[in-house]
């Protein structure tokens, strides 16, 4: 009876040493939201201090609340932990290097850590200094990092950004101390991330796998209890198998305890567990927040538990949040919107149907391609007196669908949401160049391929007519181009090099960059001089920038995402309540490549 006594107390003092041991941790993450602080779509319908009354996902004042919840539920440490790209995709990222709004918000929010992305490098690293020094000046910011940054030490565009590093407000690797907890964290650029961060130079990033290596030796070295890497590399699903960045960075890394994935905006409703380390990742565009639920004993991290958390109108946002949001929009308003005659919560147009464009979907059957390259042509043809022959788009530069609703300014932003230009209105500006009818045949047929191992370079025009067979040898597809004016007036393109005609092409500035390395691309089989209207080579693309009104002083930048309100504003109200519709006729894809029929 005695010893039946001991043992019972030996086995309570044991239960309560292990349990006093065993430390709980709950990581709620997210990566690539791309400013999107208001839910969506369309944005007229969001309505986040009320619940269960509108289709839309996503928005800050959501997130805020449940995060708010699960520190209330959570009796131990919980972190709240971003994997980059936090930054680019609505109206807000518009003010960011005035205000640096979105850290200061996250921060509020109760964001621990953030890694910064490629797209936080759209603006180039000055512009990306001048958002992170804003956001000082005006109030406080998580904690933010990127590992494996290199400055140039030759080249003073990156010196503003290094100056932010070797400050502290940016760093390599960071520690949180919870509790008796020491956390310690570090961030990755992955190398596909690193070719998408075309305007990141001179920052460079280095190879992944030897920084990850020194920055977890110099974390243990420290004493932490718990090492994050916050990559923005990415994972991604081929033949039933993961694969991609951050499984091979947990092959090939010990003392890693959990990877924070983004980038690939994929959707993991369970970790990938690769050497014991769990890989997670929670989407895009802040519909998830990841919630994972560790527990820590004796050296060995557990994963007890895992969830996306929908971010939809089933949580009612927190109101400070969402009161902060309606100022800044108020900002948006005045700053950039009311200057070309438009507000931010006002209908412009209307649809019953979907329209979206998918880069691992189905891109040729994209509806919204063509209707945006249609967009840009009659805006060019209407404003500029020199017109354009053809105008083009590309899969990459479409960032977001249009849903069935009343379309607004801020949702037909986020579909061609990237870059800046000179002036105070976001997007990249339109260019136009020059080519041969020979050189435009080695556009098409490059590009007819190149899509192939990088969908996002699928191209939709609008302006041409082409045949093709896709039975041809290599650059042989093409048997015919005809050019379709506005007026209808169609003419053949003629492929000999005795043509000296030229045929122009509009794109915004980045994607007409590509044109200039088509040589590349082709492997020197092909090669392209871009001109100008008069013949001459053209080698800087802020040449190739169209002045939208002549009579203007200065130069008057066109953006695709105004081209595509003007565009959807022109069309006919069909159903008589004083808006337009959007045109049935997208309802389809608009087809401008046509296989050549047999003999």
């Amino acid at each position: 009876m005695k010893n039946n006594a001991f043992l019972l107390l030996f086995l309570t003092i044991s239960f309560q040493l292990n349990a006093q041991n065993e430390r709980k941790i709950v990581i709620l993450h997210t990566n690539d939201i791309h400013s999107m602080l208001t839910g969506y779509a369309p944005e007229l319908a969001y309505t986040p201090l009320s619940v269960n009354d509108d289709k839309t996902v996503g928005g800050f004042a959501r997130i805020a609340s449940i995060i708010n919840a699960e520190k209330e539920k959570n009796s131990g440490t919980t972190l709240v932990l971003d994997a980059g790209d936090f930054l680019m995709g609505t109206l807000f990222q518009g003010l960011e290097t005035k205000t640096g709004f979105q850290l200061r918000l996250m921060k509020t929010m109760g964001y621990d850590a953030v890694c910064i992305g490629n797209h936080e490098f759209d603006y180039g690293p000055e512009m990306l200094a001048e958002i992170l020094n804003s956001a000082v000046r005006n109030g406080s910011i998580p904690p933010l990092m990127l590992g494996n940054v290199v400055f140039d030490p030759e080249k003073p565009e990156d010196d503003s950004l290094e100056k932010l590093f070797n400050s502290g407000v940016a760093g390599k690797t960071c520690i949180l101390e919870r509790g008796n907890l020491k956390i310690g964290l570090f961030s990755l650029m992955g190398v596909v991330a690193d070719h998408d961060a075309a305007l990141a130079p001179p920052v460079t990033f280095a190879k992944q796998i030897p920084a990850a290596k020194k920055m977890v030796r110099e974390l243990q070295e420290k004493n932490c209890d718990l090492i994050i890497c916050l990559s923005h590399s990415g994972v991604s699903k081929e033949n039933g198998e993961w694969v991609g960045e951050d499984i091979k960075l947990a092959e090939k890394v010990k003392g890693i305890d959990v990877i924070i994935s983004g980038h690939t905006h994929t959707e993991l409703d369970k970790p990938i567990i690769i050497n014991g380390i769990p890989i997670v990742q929670a989407g895009a565009n802040g519909q998830y927040v990841g919630k994972l639920s560790l527990s820590l004993r004796d050296g060995t991290v557990s994963v007890e538990e895992y969830s996306l958390i929908p971010v939809d109108d089933r949580i009612k946002g927190d109101e400070s949040v969402h009161s902060l949001i309606q100022g800044q929009k108020k900002a948006i308003t005045t700053d950039i919107l009311e200057p070309i005659g438009m507000e931010y919560e006002k209908s412009l147009a209307e649809n019953d149907f979907l329209l979206e464009c998918e880069e691992l979907g189905d891109i040729k059957g994209s509806n919204l391609g063509p209707l945006v390259a249609d967009a840009i042509y009659q805006y060019i043809n209407r404003h500029s007196e020199t017109g354009t022959d053809i105008s083009i788009v590309a899969v990459g530069v479409i960032r977001d669908k249009i849903v069935p609703g009343l379309q607004s300014a801020p949702d037909l932003f986020r579909v061609m949401s990237m870059g800046q230009g000179k002036d105070n209105v976001p997007g990249y500006p339109l260019s136009r160049l020059f080519v041969t009818g020979k050189e435009l045949k080695g556009i098409f047929e490059i590009f007819q391929i190149a899509y192939k191992s990088t969908p996002a370079y699928y191209l939709y025009y609008s302006g041409i007519r082409v045949e093709y067979d896709p039975d041809k040898g290599l650059l042989k597809k093409i048997s015919k181009i005809e050019i379709i004016s506005p007026d209808g007036l169609v003419r053949n393109v003629d492929f000999s090099k005795k043509n000296n005609e030229l045929y122009s092409i509009t794109a915004n500035s980045y994607l007409l960059e590509f044109i200039g390395i088509i040589k590349k691309l082709s492997f020197g089989l092909i090669n392209v001089v871009p001109k100008d209207k008069d013949g001459n080579p053209v080698t800087d693309m802020k040449n190739a920038v169209i002045d939208m009104d002549e009579d203007k002083t200065g130069l008057q930048e066109g953006k695709e995402w105004l081209a595509l309100v003007e565009f959807l504003s022109s069309m006919k109200d069909t159903n008589g309540n004083g808006l337009p519709d959007i045109d049935t006729m997208y309802k389809a894809p608009v087809q401008t490549f046509f296989v050549k029929k047999k003999n």
